[in-house]
């Protein structure tokens, strides 16, 4: 007959495989209740992962993040807005990061690549393996979706939010809910996608402001448009002074990437 075994996260870690053993450690970390031991062992692996985090994204210079959807192949609109929008915020001076992924996360690298500015990635190790795009200069992989959004928050002084799903609405959500918060400074948050952020403003307007769980001034947290130029220039106004005086400086002559994103080469 059939042999049968119990799912990862019902078994005790000594009788995990090795491989189990590392890939469900987030899994077995937010499962409930445990024994003092077995927290300590994930309180450990936790400040261990943020110590790798903090010596692999040691690098000079501002760095903008760039979320999105991993599921948009090269010949979507989207991936190409964000191709261009990497390109262009790499000519401005900035350092780009993402989740180190397929789809816009690769968009954004590779024309920051293209843009002769340097990339890092943040990925993050899933059951279905995510592979690290091409287009990294440094690369990070973590086991806890927390301290990667830690991590890809941390090391920025701007964000551009691009179409996604549950996971980039986190991030992007996240992110205004700390500038809200006053936890981090009020940084440019740039929303590219206006068929999709459309609809999500009119959500939050129409849901959250309407029940008066969010201000009126909130609104403000997100600059919303699909021109790469204006978000570049947005950014470069929004950020920090110690951050803006250390970028090139850009005259309203300066070429940036194309407004209308085209296939590239």
């Amino acid at each position: 007959m059939p042999t049968t075994s119990s799912p990862p996260s019902d078994r005790e870690p000594s009788q995990l495989s090795l491989l189990e053993s590392v890939q469900n450690t987030e899994k077995r970390f937010l499962a409930g209740k445990r024994d003092r031991g077995a927290d300590l062992e994930s309180a450990v692996r936790v400040f261990l992962e943020f110590l790798r985090g903090y010596e692999s994204l040691d690098f000079a210079g501002p760095c903008v993040t760039v979320f999105g959807s991993a599921r948009f192949g090269e010949n979507h609109h989207y991936y190409r807005l964000a191709r261009a929008m990497g390109r262009s915020l790499a000519e401005a001076g900035f350092v780009v990061m993402t989740g180190g992924g397929p789809g816009i996360m690769e968009a954004a690298n590779r024309g920051a690549k293209e843009g002769g500015g340097e990339t890092i990635g943040c990925n993050i190790v899933l059951p279905r393996e995510q592979k690290p795009n091409p287009y990294l200069d440094r690369f990070v992989e973590f086991d806890h979706f927390f301290v990667r959004k830690v991590m890809l928050v941390k090391y920025s002084c701007a964000f551009v939010v691009m179409p996604g799903g549950f996971g980039t609405l986190d991030e992007a959500f996240e992110a205004l809910t700390l500038i809200q918060c006053d936890k981090i400074e009020r940084f440019p948050v740039v929303a590219m996608g206006l068929p999709f952020w459309g609809e999500v403003y009119d959500f939050v307007e129409k849901s959250l402001l309407t029940e008066q769980t969010i201000a009126r001034e909130d609104l403000d947290l997100l600059h919303y448009t699909d021109s790469v130029s204006d978000a570049v220039a947005y950014i470069r106004r929004g950020i920090p002074a110690k951050w803006a005086n250390s970028l090139p400086d850009f005259g309203a002559s300066e070429t940036l990437a194309s407004e209308t994103p085209g296939d590239g080469t």
